[in-house]
């Protein structure tokens, strides 16, 4: 039987990260199944993620409340507002796919769980892209929730070898790159790889690299001037392959993270990842990376130090990401779970009118 082919309206709020990056993924594969998508997104958004080259309507976010479709998908719970109150009106099925969780006190990130309680309230459906995204949803009254799978989108070949990508770092082949691949942003806790760097200052052997651009790039400059730790700020980088692959060690900071796609990328490409115990990652990882709690420097520099002396050490975390990787669902995978998810709003929708 040949499957109905559905409108599907993508829409998310600002990224210049990951969540579009999935989204760029999931276009891609509904559209090449024969599916009419079309995305819904800020200017800036559609910009930073490259969208217009997917070969889909990309369209303004201010302008959803003219959708014509069949399901909105929805990505982070502020483009899920808008989702809803187009949904209220329109009766649309709405889905909503939770990638962040709301940190932090004060009268922002108060209203954020506000708008999270209605925008739970107000979809068919919330995917959970960690359990304790689904835990939360369903505490604030979600009529669905489940977990809802997010995969790195796969990374092109890298395109400089690892010695032409070490040379760059001025990094020898007895120094120990430890690399760290994110926004400069806080929620990163990127004073926290600094800490690290800062207590390892004394054994040269160990070289930082930070990848990625953010609002914090010049406060951490200036700490990286004042620790005289070996920390390279290099700024954003579209050959994630040639860093992972140059580098020994993987270093993952977060004070939260649900299924991060640079813990999927480094396990797939064979790098020991080190990584603060928080949302999503233990879960992902389970025993295929070294976890520490959050803010705990010295357990970081002991795992790092250790797997620094011991390669054959090295090699078996390696070997163990590799086998955990395989378990994760593909970009296919992703995009079958989400083809189901539409057709259960769909007819849940169907039977309540």
């Amino acid at each position: 039987m040949t499957p109905e082919r559905l409108r599907i309206s993508l829409v998310l709020a600002a990224s210049t990260g990951g969540i579009g990056r999935h989204v760029a993924s999931v276009a891609a594969r509904l559209l090449r199944r024969g599916h009419q998508v079309e995305i819904w997104c800020p200017a800036g958004t559609a910009r930073a993620q490259d969208f217009a080259n997917l070969g889909l309507p990309v369209r303004p976010l201010r302008g959803l409340g003219r959708v014509q479709t069949d399901v909105l998908h929805a990505h982070g719970y502020k483009a899920g507002a808008w989702a809803t109150a187009v949904a209220a009106v329109r009766r649309t099925p709405v889905v909503v796919t939770w990638h962040n969780a709301v940190l932090g006190s004060g009268p922002g990130p108060n209203a954020a769980r506000l708008l999270q309680r209605v925008v739970a309230r107000g979809a068919d459906l919330t995917l959970g892209a960690s359990t304790d995204l689904v835990l939360t949803a369903e505490r604030l009254g979600a009529r669905a929730a489940r977990l809802g799978p997010v995969a790195a989108p796969a990374l092109p070949p890298a395109a400089t070898s690892r010695e032409e990508q070490r040379a760059r770092w001025q990094a020898g082949a007895d120094d120990v790159v430890v690399l760290t691949v994110s926004r400069l942003a806080p929620q990163k806790n990127l004073p926290m790889v600094l800490d690290i760097a800062a207590a390892l200052r004394d054994e040269p052997r160990f070289r930082f690299v930070v990848a990625g651009g953010g609002p914090l790039h010049s406060e951490l400059a200036a700490r990286i001037d004042t620790d005289r730790s070996a920390v390279q700020l290099v700024g954003p980088q579209h050959d994630i392959a040639a860093l992972l692959g140059a580098a020994d060690l993987a270093l993952l900071t977060s004070t939260w993270e649900a299924r991060a796609l640079v813990a999927q990328e480094a396990l797939r490409a064979g790098l020991p990842l080190v990584s603060t115990r928080v949302g999503g990652i233990s879960e992902l990882v389970g025993d295929a990376a070294r976890l520490v709690e959050l803010d705990d420097v010295a357990a970081a520099v002991a795992e790092l130090r250790g797997l620094a002396a011991n390669p054959a050490a090295r090699h078996e975390l390696a070997a163990a990401g590799l086998r955990r990787a395989v378990t994760w669902p593909d970009e296919d995978q992703v995009v079958d779970d989400l083809l189901t998810a539409y057709a259960q709003v769909r007819l849940s929708a169907w039977h309540s009118t």
